[in-house]
């Protein structure tokens, strides 16, 4: 479980896309779209190792990760934490990730393994310390 209330747990569960907010140098927030998965207490994203997401967070390892819903009423989970970055055993959440994305187009590479070395990858892995939401009915 990811949070104590179950609504919210389902809902991280149920999509895939969220935007990452990491601090630049100079303190300002900058956000990308991401894929993530859930992997036991803690999600997880896939990202190429030279990108500006993965340097900030080793600088300052705080993240802000929203997932919003495709559609209206436009519900979101909000998680913040601590951001680790691994270099190892890559293959398993990243394998989760295109899980969580292979409905929508997104195959898992053939040569997974292959795939993680030729992109440089790397996991981040969020920690959650706050979770807040908004979940109205349909």
């Amino acid at each position: 479980m990811i949070s104590d209330n179950s609504a919210f747990d389902d809902f991280i569960r149920d999509h895939r896309w969220a935007v990452l907010t990491h601090l630049k140098r100079d303190g300002t927030p900058a956000s990308s779209v991401v894929a993530y998965a859930v992997d036991g207490d803690s999600l997880v994203v896939s990202t190429p190792g030279q990108t500006q997401k993965r340097r900030a967070f080793e600088r300052e390892p705080k993240a802000n990760l929203c997932i919003l819903s495709n559609e209206e009423p436009f519900n979101f989970v909000s998680i913040s934490g601590s951001v680790t970055v691994e270099r190892e055993q890559l293959e398993g959440p990243t394998r989760k990730v295109f899980e969580s994305i292979a409905a929508v187009g997104y195959p898992m590479p053939e040569n997974l393994s292959q795939w993680l070395i030729d992109g440089d990858r790397v996991i981040l892995r969020l920690k959650p310390e706050n979770i807040h939401a908004v979940i109205r009915p349909r």
